[in-house]
């Protein structure tokens, strides 16, 4: 009886799958046979590249919101400055 070895796939290939899941139209079952790779490998592929795409994509957003969120309040500091110097200047018009 000889061994059966298990194809290695490459990560370019996992993604590349994946990514048929994702776009082709197709079931998951049809693509794993057209490639050759067993169905449940392709599940798990897929949950596998699902669950970091929304692990790293929060870190990204939320860095992003920090930095918008910065910007936006050093422009309302800068609003606030011009606002209270302006303020005497304008009770001194309305009182003459």
């Amino acid at each position: 009886m000889t061994k059966r070895e298990r194809p290695v796939f490459t990560e370019k290939f996992k993604r590349e799958a994946v990514r048929l899941i994702e776009t082709s139209g197709r079931t998951i079952a049809q693509i794993a046979d057209d490639l050759g790779v067993g169905l449940s490998a392709l599940v798990r592929w897929k949950r596998i590249y699902r669950e970091a795409a929304s692990s790293s994509e929060p870190h990204v957003d939320l860095t992003q919101e920090l930095a918008r969120l910065r910007k936006e309040n050093l422009v309302l500091r800068q609003e606030r400055e011009i606002l209270k110097r302006a303020a005497p200047f304008f009770a001194k018009e309305a009182n003459q």
